[in-house]
């Protein structure tokens, strides 16, 4: 989450536990040690003073400073307090120690987590990637420690499963890890010694190395599935040739994660409903990642690893409604254009969490800053035109009539499954297709995407006349 789209609360307690890499017990007015981690297993040790004081612009210009970080790659990464539990990322202004100070608050306000797991959680200080730091951007780097440093972020995401990748996207990514580590053109013998040693669940997402391929890799077995995935790493690994430049590598990596519609996003921690199996069965929750960019916003399944929903902000209008009651929940609403049994509607899909309040208004700052920064014709040429491809399964934009085109299933983890969620349908004259009937006029929500202006769903001729 973006630390600028909540409000703190102020740090009115001395009796707050001191957490986290940027705290410290002793007296704030001497030099301080602080660790700023980075992804790949490494950090870089500052001597600070006057911690409490220490803006993340100044501590920024002494990371900077510290790993060469040239002055056309600043914007490229910013500072976050990250922890198991949240994910705050700090604007320029921000004290981290008076923030970190803050932390058990936050988590209080922004999870549901447990009192126990609150007092024991500890934020770390960690240096990555600006989540408004533009792709087309990231493209022009040729810096090797920028791009290594890029490389480290999104191969952890992609290791664990955040960035969920179809086979030839981690076969891919595996084989160029492959290469960055051992070097290119080793014989089949020393790289298939090479990943048994390394193992394949530092090359390719954790869930595919431990055999989530479904019934078909159960009945294979372990030798199978892994004499598999090591012919796969190795046909990828042949295709990138011999004497290739690691800066080349790193670029090839990233090149490819960027094909994914939620890299650079930020993440949210949500549930949503489940279709009921049955009319006597209850309805049940799944968890699901919320993931937000300049570029849109994406529902994934936790547990499937897939894109559950994918919408540029053109073809959306969201809300966030607060509790009425204390045992309800925030709820984050996304209405969008789809299809019931050939009927155009409107669909409302609800999302549950305490973050609901942050994702709307990083929605709305994300949408503002885009519109204020790109002009016309650049919002289809960042790079990234082609996702909307994958999102609504055509070639983006709308119909003729101007009507935005619908979403469709398809079996790639970065298309929506539009099917398989539980939404409230309506049309946009108020006549019920199934659940809910809204009194609404021209869209459910009084606040839309600005740019480019919501369109709603019209009402099919036999439904107005009916």
């Amino acid at each position: 989450m973006e630390g600028d789209e909540c409000s703190f609360p102020p740090d009115s307690s001395d009796d707050h536990s001191q957490r986290g890499s940027v705290a410290s017990s002793a007296a704030l007015s001497h030099s301080q040690d602080v660790l700023v981690y980075l992804f790949g297993d490494s950090a870089v040790h500052l001597s600070v003073e006057g911690l409490s004081s220490v803006t993340v612009q100044e501590l920024g210009r002494l990371v900077r400073e510290a790993l060469r970080v040239p002055e056309s790659a600043q914007d490229a990464f910013a500072f976050w307090l990250s922890s198991p539990l949240l994910e705050v990322q700090l604007k320029a202004r921000h004290h981290p120690y008076k923030v970190c100070r803050q932390w058990q608050d936050l988590l209080y306000r922004f999870t549901d987590a447990s009192e126990e797991d609150i007092s024991q959680d500890e934020p770390c200080l960690q240096y990555r990637r600006n989540v408004f730091f533009r792709k087309s951007k990231e493209l022009q780097i040729e810096d090797e420690g920028v791009l290594r440093l890029l490389y480290e972020e999104a191969k952890s995401n992609v290791i664990t499963g955040r960035y969920p990748c179809d086979p030839e996207h981690w076969a891919s990514l595996g084989a160029l890890t492959l290469a960055l580590d051992e070097g290119t053109g080793l014989d089949r013998q020393k790289l298939t010694s090479t990943m048994r040693e390394k193992k394949l669940a530092s090359l390719v997402p954790a869930h595919v190395a431990a055999g989530g391929g479904g019934l078909f890799s159960t009945l294979r077995g372990k030798s199978g599935r892994q004499a598999g995935l090591e012919r796969d790493l190795l046909e990828e690994y042949v295709k990138i040739g011999d004497s290739r430049r690691h800066s080349e590598i790193l670029q090839r990596y990233l090149g490819t994660c960027h094909s994914l519609p939620y890299y650079g996003c930020a993440f949210f921690d949500g549930e949503i409903d489940k279709p009921a199996q049955g009319i006597l069965q209850r309805l049940k929750r799944k968890a699901v990642s919320v993931c937000i960019s300049l570029e849109g916003v994406y529902v994934m399944d936790v547990k499937e690893k897939h894109v559950l929903l994918g919408l540029r902000f053109s073809e959306l209008s969201w809300d966030h409604s607060y509790p009425e009651e204390e045992s309800d929940s925030h709820i984050l609403w996304l209405e969008f254009d789809g299809d019931e049994d050939g009927t155009p509607v409107n669909k409302l899909l609800k999302i549950y969490s305490k973050q609901a309040e942050l994702m709307s208004g990083f929605i709305e700052f994300c949408v503002e800053l885009k519109s204020v920064s790109e002009g016309g014709a650049a919002a289809e040429t960042d790079g990234d035109a082609g996702l909307s491809q994958q999102a609504s399964g055509k070639d983006g934009g709308g119909d003729e009539n101007g009507r935005r085109r619908m979403l469709r299933r398809q079996s790639s983890v970065v298309c929506s499954r539009v099917r398989s969620l539980h939404t409230i349908n309506y049309v946009d004259n108020g006549k019920e297709i199934k659940c809910f009937k809204p009194k609404r006029a021209a869209s459910f929500f009084t606040r839309q995407a600005s740019a480019p202006v919501y369109s709603s769903v019209q009402a099919a001729e036999s439904l107005e006349q009916g």
